[in-house]
C-alpha cells in the first residue's frame, strides 16, 4: 500500500512540474527563512544559559537623587565600595564581584604592539560568581593579588604561539606595566554578555578601595544564596541605604537585578549592547508570517490542483477506496513534497548562514541546525503543513458521491473557491504589513543618520591617547596641522556620540543638598570647534582656562583651580536661566571645582535618540582618553600617512589605529541597523513567496477558463481585455487585502516608534507606495499568464475537452 502511494505521488509531482517546482521552492525558502530566524532567536534566548548559578545572580543598579531634583537617577554603574560592604552586611550575599571594561589598552609583548579592545578587570571572586573555568592555573589565586592576568585560549595562541603562556609577562598600558600570565581559559562563549581576551586582576587599578558610594564606575554583581533571597534582600539594601546616608541631601540607594535578564530585558547598557525582546517577538512573527505565505502557497495550489484530480478520486472510489484511504493518499503526497523542502532548506541554510551572521552580527553554529530540537521542529513543519494542504481537498473530494466527482461537480462549488480567496487575502495582509513596516523602520534609520545632532561627526578621525601626550599637545597639534589637511585637534574623556560621566552640580544660590545631575566631559580648547557644535551664548574655552584648572590635576594642591564651564540648554534651563543669563554665573561642579559659567551651547544628541537629551557640562581639563582630530577630507590617504608618521614620532610606544565618529555613531544604533536589514531581506522573500502563489493559482485560473478565452478572442476581445479579464478578481483581493493590513501596519509602527524619543512622523506615502506595489505585482503576475494563454490558437483551445 505504501509503495503504491509513493508511486502516485512521484507521478503526480512528476506530471505537474511546474506547481510542484513551485510548491517545493516556496516552502524550501520559507522554511529557510524560518530556520535562519530560529537560529537566531535561538541564540538571544541562550544568552548566559551556560552560568549555573545564572538564577541567583544579581546586578546591581545604582539609583540616586539630589535634594529638591525630581525622580531618581540609575544606571548599571556603582563605587569599589558596594561589593564588599554587602558581602559583609548581608547574609543572603554569598559573594560578590567588581569588574569593569578597560577598551584601547596597549598590549606589548616583545618587540610587537597592540591595542586589545577588550581588557577586562575582576575580583579573585569572580569565578566564584560565574561559570568560568580555567584550562591552566589556579582559579583560587589567579586574581588573587595586583599585575595578574588571565588569558583566553585564542589570545594566548595569537601572543605565543604553541609555547607556553603561564609565567610569561605582559607589558601593559602606556606606562609599560608588567602583568603576569597566571592562567589560560577557553574563548568566552557567543552568547555571553561578557565578550574579553583579558582578564586582569581588579587589584590591580588604582580603585580597590572602599571610601564612597559615589565613584560609580564599575560594575557590581552578587552571588545570593538562594533564588528567593531576592525578595528579601532589596528591602534590607533599601533600608540600609536610608541609615549610610541620613543627611537631608543626596539619596542613594540600589536595586538587584536579575543576571538572566540582562540581555533581553534591561533597560541600562552591560559590558556589550542587549537585544531587545521586543526585536525578538518582531522577528519571530516575521518567520511565522513567511512560513503563513508559504504554506497558503502550497495550500491554495494544493487545492486548485485537486479540483483536476476529482475524476481520479471518483474511479478510486467505484473500484472500493475509502475515505481513509483518500486521505491519507493526499497527506503522504503533501508530506513527501514538504519532506523534500525540509532537505532543501537544511542546505540552503548551511550555505548562506555566514552570510546571514555577518547581517546579524553573531556567530551562530551550523551544528545547531542538525540538534533535535531544529530537526524536530523541521519534520513538525512539514507535518503540519502536509495536514493544512492534503486534508482540506481530501475531505472535500471524499465526500462527494462518484457519480457527481465524475461530473466534475465540485468545480461548480463555492467552498475550494472561498478558500482560496481568504488565503490569497491573507497572503497580500501579510506582504502590505512587511512592506510597511520596513519602509517605516528604514525611514527612522534615514532620519537617525540625517538628523542634525548639533555636531558635526563627518570627517572626524579618533585616536586612543596616553596621559603621557598631555604634556605635548601643543606640538602635537601644531606637528599634526603641518598637512594643510588636517584642520584642528582637540583632547577629550568622551567624544560627542556618546557622554556617559556622571557629575553634580550646583549654582551658588542653591545650598549643598541641591545638586543638579548632569553628563559631563572634561575637554581642552580645540574641543567645541573641532566636533562643530555652535554657541549660543557667552565664549569658548581657551587655553588659559585650562591652565587655570591644571593645578588641581597635578596634584600639588588644589587652592587655586578655577574653572569655566560650558553648559547645554538644558541645563541652563533647569538651572533656571535664559543662555544669556547663564554667562557669568558662579558654579560648583561636585564639592572641588568652582568656576564661573563661559559659555552655552546650542543642545545635541550625546546618547541615543531613544533618550531625551539631558543637562549636560563641558569643563577644561588635562585628562584625555581620546584625541579627535578633523579632516578636510580631501586627499585621505596622505592625510592619514602623515598623522602615522607623527603619531610615530611623538608616541612610539603605541600603535597607530583610528576610527571615524560615523562608525561610533552607527554603533549606537546596530541593533535597529540589523532588524531594518533584516526586514528588508525578509519582506523580499515574503513578496517573493506571495509572488508565486499568485503566479500558481493565475496559471490554473487560465486553464480553467481556456475555452472562454479561446471564444472571447474568436469574437475581437484584445490582450488587454483578456488580461484585465482573468486580473479583474486579484486585483480585488489585493484592494481588500491592502484595506485590512494599512489599519494593522499603523498600530504596530506606532508602537515601534514610540521608543525613541526623537522620531518621524509617519508618512501616508509609504503607505500609498506599498498599495500600489502590491496591485502592480498582482497585475504584472496575473498578465503574464493572461497574455501567455491569449497568445494560443484559440481553434486549439475550442478543441480542449
Amino acid at each position: 500500500m505504501i509503495k503504491n502511494w509513493l508511486r502516485t505521488a512521484l507521478r503526480n509531482l512528476r506530471k505537474n512540474k511546474t506547481s510542484s517546482a513551485i510548491n517545493i521552492f516556496g516552502l524550501t525558502i520559507g522554511l529557510s527563512s524560518c530556520l535562519l530566524i530560529a537560529l537566531f532567536i535561538r541564540h538571544e534566548l541562550s544568552y548566559d544559559s551556560f552560568e549555573i548559578n545564572g538564577k541567583r545572580i544579581a546586578r546591581v543598579i545604582m539609583e540616586y537623587r539630589f535634594s529638591g531634583a525630581e525622580g531618581w537617577q540609575r544606571g548599571n554603574f556603582t563605587s569599589t565600595k558596594v561589593a564588599p560592604t554587602f558581602k559583609r552586611t548581608f547574609p543572603e550575599v554569598e559573594s560578590a564581584v567588581r569588574m569593569t571594561m578597560r577598551g584601547d589598552r596597549i598590549i606589548g609583548y616583545e618587540d610587537r604592539l597592540f591595542t586589545e579592545k577588550r581588557f577586562m578587570y575582576a575580583d579573585s571572586s569572580f569565578f566564584q560568581v560565574f561559570s568560568f573555568g580555567l584550562l591552566k592555573g589556579d582559579p583560587a589565586t589567579a586574581l588573587s593579588g595586583p599585575k595578574k592576568v588571565i588569558l583566553t585560549e585564542s589570545t594566548a595562541r595569537r601572543y605565543f604561539g604553541p609555547g607556553e603562556a603561564m609565567g610569561k609577562l605582559l607589558r601593559v598600558g602606556t606606562d609599560s606595566t608588567l602583568y603576569q600570565v597566571t592562567g589560560v581559559m577557553a574563548d568566552v562563549p557567543s552568547n555571553s554578555q561578557f565578550k574579553f581576551d583579558f582578564l586582569a586582576s581588579f587589584s590591580s587599578l588604582y580603585a580597590n578601595q572602599e571610601e564612597t558610594y559615589w565613584d560609580a564606575n564599575y560594575g557590581t554583581f552578587l552571588l545570593l544564596k538562594d533564588e528567593s533571597a531576592f525578595a528579601r534582600l532589596q528591602p534590607k539594601v533599601t533600608a540600609f541605604m536610608k541609615k549610610e546616608m541620613p543627611g537631608p541631601g543626596a539619596s542613594v540607594n540600589f536595586l538587584l537585578e536579575p543576571f538572566m535578564r540582562i540581555h533581553l530585558y534591561s533597560e541600562y547598557v552591560g559590558f556589550e549592547p542587549g537585544t531587545s525582546i521586543v526585536y525578538v517577538y518582531i522577528l519571530a512573527g516575521v518567520a511565522l508570517l513567511i512560513l503563513v505565505i508559504a504554506g497558503s502557497t502550497y495550500i491554495n495550489l494544493s487545492t486548485a490542483r485537486s479540483v483536476e484530480r476529482a475524476r481520479e478520486v471518483g474511479v478510486r472510489k467505484v473500484i472500493g477506496a475509502g475515505k481513509g484511504q483518500l486521505f491519507w493518499q493526499f497527506i503522504g503526497e503533501s508530506f513527501l513534497l514538504c519532506l523534500i523542502a525540509v532537505v532543501l532548506s537544511l542546505g540552503v541554510v548551511l550555505l548562506s548562514l555566514p552570510a546571514f551572521n555577518r547581517l546579524a552580527d553573531r556567530e551562530l553554529p551550523a551544528a545547531s541546525l542538525f540538534s533535535l530540537p531544529f530537526l524536530g521542529l523541521s519534520l513538525l513543519t512539514a507535518v503540519l503543513v502536509s495536514l493544512a494542504a492534503g486534508s482540506y481537498p481530501a475531505l472535500i473530494l471524499a465526500k462527494f458521491q462518484p457519480v457527481k466527482v465524475l461530473k466534475g461537480a465540485f468545480k461548480n462549488t463555492r467552498s475550494g473557491q472561498g478558500l482560496r480567496q481568504s488565503l490569497i487575502v491573507f497572503q497580500f495582509v501579510i506582504s502590505v504589513f512587511l512592506i510597511v513596516s520596513t519602509f517605516v523602520m528604514q525611514g527612522q534609520l534615514r532620519y537617525i543618520q540625517e538628523k542634525k545632532l548639533g555636531y558635526d561627526r563627518e570627517r572626524v578621525m579618533q585616536l586612543p591617547m596616553s596621559y603621557k601626550m598631555l604634556d605635548r599637545m601643543d606640538y602635537i597639534k601644531n606637528l599634526a596641522k603641518g598637512n594643510r589637511d588636517v584642520l584642528s585637534l582637540s583632547h577629550c574623556a568622551a567624544s560627542p556620540v556618546s557622554i556617559v560621566g556622571g557629575y553634580n552640580m550646583r549654582s551658588s544660590t542653591m545650598t549643598n543638598d541641591q545638586q543638579l545631575s548632569v553628563n559631563g566631559d572634561p575637554i581642552d580648547e580645540d574641543f567645541i570647534r573641532t566636533t562643530g557644535l555652535q554657541l549660543v551664548a557667552g565664549e569658548d574655552i581657551t587655553q588659559q582656562d585650562v591652565k587655570d584648572a591644571t593645578p588641581w590635576y597635578r596634584g600639588d594642591t588644589v587652592t587655586g583651580a578655577f574653572y569655566h564651564f560650558v553648559l547645554n540648554e538644558t541645563a541652563a534651563r533647569l538651572l533656571g536661566w535664559t543662555p544669556q543669563e547663564a554667562i557669568g554665573k558662579r558654579m560648583f561642579l561636585g564639592d572641588n571645582r568652582p568656576g564661573v559659567v563661559k559659555g552655552v551651547v546650542k543642545d545635541f544628541n550625546f546618547a541615543s535618540l531613544h533618550n531625551a537629551i539631558k543637562p549636560l557640562v563641558l569643563f577644561p581639563d588635562m585628562r584625555a582618553d581620546r584625541l579627535l582630530v578633523r579632516i578636510t577630507g580631501d586627499h585621505i590617504p596622505q592625510t592619514i600617512a602623515h598623522l602615522e608618521s607623527t603619531w610615530k614620532q611623538v608616541a612610539p610606544y603605541m600603535p597607530f589605529e583610528y576610527h571615524f565618529l560615523d562608525d561610533d555613531y552607527n554603533k549606537v544604533y546596530a541593533s535597529e541597523q540589523r532588524l531594518g536589514k533584516v526586514m528588508n531581506l525578509f519582506s523580499g522573500i515574503a513578496i517573493v513567496l506571495a509572488c508565486l502563489g499568485l503566479f500558481g493559482l493565475s496559471s490554473y485560473a487560465a486553464k480553467q477558463r481556456v475555452k472562454e478565452i479561446g471564444i472571447r478572442k474568436v469574437l475581437g476581445a484584445s490582450l488587454t481585455n483578456l488580461a484585465m479579464l482573468l486580473s479583474g478578481g486579484f486585483i480585488r483581493l489585493a484592494l481588500i487585502a491592502i484595506l485590512i493590513a494599512y489599519p494593522l501596519a499603523w498600530w504596530a509602527m506606532t508602537k515601534w516608534l514610540q521608543g525613541f524619543v526623537y522620531r518621524q512622523r509617519i508618512d501616508w506615502g509609504v503607505f500609498v507606495l506599498a498599495g500600489v506595489m502590491v496591485l502592480v505585482v498582482t497585475l504584472a503576475t496575473v498578465s503574464i499568464q493572461a497574455v501567455k494563454t491569449a497568445l494560443l490558437n484559440p481553434v486549439k483551445n475550442l478543441k480542449v475537452e
